[in-house]
């Protein structure tokens, strides 16, 4: 019985599964099917970055950085203006080289 996923995964995965001697069932998502499945395969890189041990975070990151990417690039976004957003927000509000934690407002 086959494993059900429904998720969008990289390009060459059906290959590689081929190449394995296994079968699998693809389709091409629309546009909004792809936006959404972005969406949510950002979501899913980003919880496997942050339960990744040391030895496989650097792996899990590159996962998010591709999803980011294509993300960026499906809604029109220029991957410079993205650099030059991010580089904004590092000035206007800092990084996270401190280390600060917010305890409390009041």
């Amino acid at each position: 019985m086959p494993t059900e996923y429904r998720k969008l995964v990289r390009d060459r995965i059906p290959d590689i599964i081929r190449t394995e001697g296994r079968t699998c069932g693809t389709a091409t998502l629309s546009p909004g099917e792809y936006l959404t499945s972005l969406r949510e395969k950002l979501v899913e890189e980003a919880r496997e970055a942050a339960a990744a041990d040391e030895t496989a975070l650097l792996r899990e990151l590159a996962d998010v950085r591709e999803v980011v990417d294509a993300l960026a690039v499906a809604v029109g976004i220029d991957p410079a203006d993205l650099a030059r957003e991010q580089a904004r927000r590092r000035a206007e509000r800092g990084g996270f080289e401190g280390r600060i934690c917010l305890l409390w407002v009041e």
